[in-house]
């Protein structure tokens, strides 16, 4: 099979060797059921692939990897010892771009038909984000870059972080960045929101943020996630379904500052507002009492005289009606002591007449007398004893004629 042919596969398995030839395992899948169909080794060898990894790269902006589906022209060969091995002569970059293409756009697709790609994008990032769950590789620079931006922000601001260790490029940067939210989930309550870094690295490194998966898990997070994962141009899904993204980890660590900043101002206006308002609240205060003290200086000026005329007048009515009161009662006590004194038994013993007492009591009727009793008869000036040797009863004719 002297001529070429143009094949479309799936890169299966891809070794580097030591002295740069690139062998592969190509397949093919079933689309109904992503079943391998067929299988075909494949070489490019070094002098092909020096010049083909860059071609492909820089018009791909990915490496050459497991798992890529990729146009290849190819010579086909028999070996009577290893069998039939497909030679690669050229490669077609523009296929995969499209292929990579559809692969994201059926992500998006897939995630918008569930109704989650919104979800976290919907999410309200609180005012100021201070407790922060990280997922990234300690040993990144991106995540250096981020931590000492926010430690030693100029402002003095505190943000309290936690890091989630995970693998954050390459075939296994997938399930470990999955794995990280897993975890921060169970702790969701200690923390403001989520932030996903990545420093550095190729273009190819970032296929593992437009997975289904890890995008879905992203878009449903409860709690609202920000990206930072060093891409220039082209956005991932995962940045798609974030509630923020921004390009680089230092970015990530300049919006939470900014995000501090615009606060912190926003509290010291409504400060200095609230003093304003109050100096001339109490400005006005001080004037309306000005303003009173003054209207009353005038009705103290204008009233309270009348007011001490008129009491003076009433006190001397009082006075008067006082005096006027006490005199008639004194006119009465004299009346009364004059009628006192006509009745006063003195006085009536002066004008003739006289007391009978019989045993110490006063008599007051004939019958009450008896034949050999004595009596005394007290007059205004002295006194007699006597006895009773007779009296005489008048009839009640006579005490009523």
């Amino acid at each position: 099979m002297p001529d070429f042919y143009w094949v479309v596969a799936e890169i299966n398995e891809l070794h580097l060797s030591s002295v740069g030839h690139c062998y592969m395992e190509l397949i093919e899948k079933a689309p109904q059921n992503g079943q391998i169909t067929a299988k075909a080794r494949a070489t490019i060898w070094a002098n092909n692939f020096r010049m083909l990894s860059p071609y492909f790269e820089t018009a791909t902006k990915q490496r050459l990897i497991a798992g890529l589906k990729v146009m290849l022209q190819v010579r086909v060969e028999f070996h009577e010892l290893f069998g039939m091995s497909l030679q690669v002569t050229n490669i077609n970059p523009e296929y995969t771009v499209g292929d990579l293409a559809m692969q994201r756009q059926a992500v998006i697709q897939k995630l918008v038909d569930e109704g989650v790609f919104e979800m976290n994008r919907e999410l309200e990032l609180p005012e100021v984000v201070q407790r922060i769950a990280v997922i990234s590789s300690e040993t990144a620079a991106g995540y250096g870059d981020f931590v000492q931006q926010l430690q030693n922000n100029p402002y003095g601001y505190a943000f309290h972080h936690r890091l989630f260790q995970a693998v954050v490029q390459g075939n296994e940067a997938e399930k470990s960045i999955v794995e990280a939210l897993e975890e921060i989930f169970k702790l969701e309550d200690e923390f403001d929101a989520v932030v996903l870094i990545r420093g550095g690295g190729s273009q190819s490194d970032l296929n593992c943020f437009n997975s289904y998966r890890l995008s879905s898990c992203i878009a449903q997070f409860p709690l609202p996630v920000i990206t930072g994962i060093g891409h220039d141009r082209d956005e991932t899904v995962a940045d798609l379904v974030a509630c923020v993204s921004l390009k680089t980890p230092t970015a990530v660590a300049e919006f939470l500052i900014h995000q501090a900043m615009s606060l912190d101002k926003l509290l010291q206006d409504i400060s200095q507002n609230l003093a304003g308002s109050a100096v001339y609240a109490i400005k006005q205060s001080a004037d309306h009492l000005h303003l009173l003290a003054q209207r009353l200086q005038i009705i103290i000026h204008s009233y309270i005289p009348r007011q001490i005329r008129d009491i003076d007048v009433l006190q001397v009515r009082l006075d008067n009606a006082v005096k006027a009161l006490l005199l008639q009662k004194k006119n009465q006590l004299d009346r009364l002591q004059d009628k006192l004194n006509l009745l006063d038994p003195v006085n009536i013993l002066r004008r003739g007449y006289s007391i009978t007492l019989a045993g110490g009591k006063v008599v007051r009727s004939a019958q009450t007398l008896e034949k050999g009793k004595k009596l005394e008869t007290i007059f205004h000036d002295g006194k007699a004893e006597s006895l009773i040797t007779n009296y005489e009863l008048k009839q009640p004719d006579d005490c009523c004629s």
